[in-house]
């Protein structure tokens, strides 16, 4: 999991991940935009806080989700490929958002949901917003990055092995299937 297993061209990212600095772990870039998705964290649905360091030499793919829309049973899909790729180094990483008006009210009431209705074991962060000028520091960093926000519940990031943005999906890309899919196969290609 750690970079300094994946070879000498992670080292780099992780040697400038490291000379960010606490601020921008924290979630507040202090002086240039952090290099790595590696500096973020998000408040976790379980209480405390889910850094995104702890995943770093993994590919993730960060999913803005929702309990109420017509793309809710993508859950299944994702938490399928969550068990299926996580041995290989691959984690899903839900977000749960009100930012469309289709969550419930609280992390307890979301982790209830998810839990019950489509078995989701992969980490989740507690409420939050994906995009506009409430977006969390992760997505505001993808907008900078990638000149991308969410536009509707189910958005995807995938982020490569070595923290940077590999693609951005819509809705309507499945984790399972089409050019999403690929785009997973091919980020864990690398090593």
């Amino acid at each position: 999991m750690q970079a300094s297993k994946q070879g000498a061209g992670s080292m780099g990212v992780s040697r400038r991940a490291a000379l960010i600095g606490g601020a921008a772990l924290a979630g507040v870039a202090a002086g240039p935009a952090p290099a790595t998705a590696w500096s973020f964290e998000f408040p976790s649905i379980d209480e405390g806080t889910l850094r995104l360091a702890e995943f770093q030499g993994r590919v993730l793919l960060v999913v803005n989700t929702a309990s109420f829309c017509g793309f809710t049973p993508q859950y299944r899909q994702l938490e399928a490929l969550h068990r299926r790729l996580s041995p290989q180094g691959f984690a899903v990483i839900g977000v749960p958002s009100q930012d469309f008006g289709q969550e419930s009210g609280s992390n307890g009431e979301v982790k209830a949901f998810c839990e019950a209705t489509f078995g989701v074991d992969f980490p989740m962060a507690g409420l939050g917003h994906v995009r506009g000028a409430d977006a969390s520091p992760f997505y505001r960093w993808v907008r900078e990055q990638r000149r991308w926000e969410p536009q509707w519940n189910f958005n995807k990031v995938l982020v490569g092995r070595d923290g940077a943005i590999a693609g951005t999906y819509g809705s309507t890309d499945e984790p399972d299937r089409g050019r999403l899919a690929a785009a997973i196969q091919a980020a864990m290609s690398v090593t």
